[in-house]
């Protein structure tokens, strides 16, 4: 009984909560939160990363254009106009607001129009005795090329006279050095299209006299027609600036692919979509009007340039002014 008792009068047992799930609950916890942070962390140092790559980028970019426009001063100064020419062409390309890569460009194509290549006749070797039935012989077949309009031909004969004597009629030889090389220069380029070479045959034959207002007037136009093409599809307002002196003298000159009349309604219109673009609609209409002299508009362009004329001209209303009847006297 006793036993019994002492059973019964022991307190009851009370067994404490298993701590075990909750450790293992926060440990995860602790695990995903870690994951998160290691996470964000590799998100951030990513984008930190791509922001200083860009950055970077862009700063190689700016060195290498910057590396090119010194070269190209460099090989302007040097007269080196075609590596010039090249390098501010790429730097057009990559960025056509460069700050003054374009005026550059402009002053190439000017130097390499205006700066003409050594001379056609060489100083050649004196003979002692000179064979003047040969020489003769040669400057009565450069008096008939030239008859027949074969300026390169001349010119030939007449590189080839001055080599064999170049003291033979010098008065005679440089006249007809002067026509050849003038009616050559003029033949390139109204004929041919070769704008380069006409330049450089007219500047030869300013060697041996005065260019006539033609001819010199024709040089200017296929001088201004090379600085107008390169601002071609790169600056459409300084196009029509260049096109726009050429176009009404000159209309027919061309490089081989377009008139001048046509590059200046091209470029007209092209300009004008431009301007309509940005709501610029009188300067826009202004563009339309001079090109619709050049030639029709295309339906899309007539359609910009008949909006462009209702937004600058809009419609004023008439004032309706009431007519007063007489009044019935009774």
């Amino acid at each position: 009984m006793s036993e019994s008792m002492n059973g019964d009068l022991q307190p009851n047992k009370i067994e404490k909560p298993s701590t075990k799930p909750s450790r293992k609950r926060s440990y995860l916890i602790s695990i995903v939160g870690v994951i998160v942070l290691i996470a964000l962390g590799l998100l951030g140092g990513f984008q930190s990363g791509l922001g200083v790559r860009k950055s970077a980028q862009s700063t190689l970019v700016s060195q290498q254009l910057a590396e090119q426009f010194q070269l190209g001063v460099e090989d302007l100064a040097a007269g080196r106009y075609d590596a010039a020419r090249q390098r501010f062409e790429y730097i057009i390309q990559q960025d056509l607001g460069y700050p003054g890569a374009i005026e550059k460009l402009t002053e190439v194509y000017l130097k390499i129009s205006f700066t003409p290549t050594p001379t056609l006749t060489p100083t050649p070797t004196l003979t002692p005795t000179p064979d003047l039935r040969g020489v003769e012989a040669i400057y009565n077949r450069a008096k008939e090329l030239s008859a027949a309009g074969d300026w390169a031909g001349t010119t030939a004969a007449l590189d080839e006279l001055r080599k064999q004597d170049p003291t033979y009629k010098t008065a005679e030889v440089d006249s007809m050095y002067y026509f050849a090389l003038r009616n050559g220069g003029v033949d390139k380029i109204t004929k041919e299209g070769n704008l380069e070479g006409g330049i450089y045959f007219l500047t030869l034959a300013e060697r041996f006299g005065p260019l006539d207002r033609d001819a010199n007037g024709l040089r200017e136009g296929a001088r201004y027609y090379l600085v107008g093409a390169s601002f071609w599809e790169l600056d459409w307002a300084q196009a029509v600036s260049y096109f726009g002196q050429i176009a009404p003298g000159w209309p027919s000159l061309w490089d081989g692919t377009m008139t001048a009349a046509e590059r200046y309604r091209v470029a007209l219109i092209q300009y004008g979509e431009q301007l309509f673009a940005d709501n610029k609609f009188c300067e826009a209409y202004e563009q339309y009007s001079i090109a619709m002299t050049y030639g029709a508009l295309e339906n899309q362009v007539q359609k910009h340039a008949n909006q462009a004329f209702q937004a600058c001209y809009p419609p004023t209303e008439t004032p309706v002014i009431p007519i007063e009847t007489p009044s019935m006297v009774p």
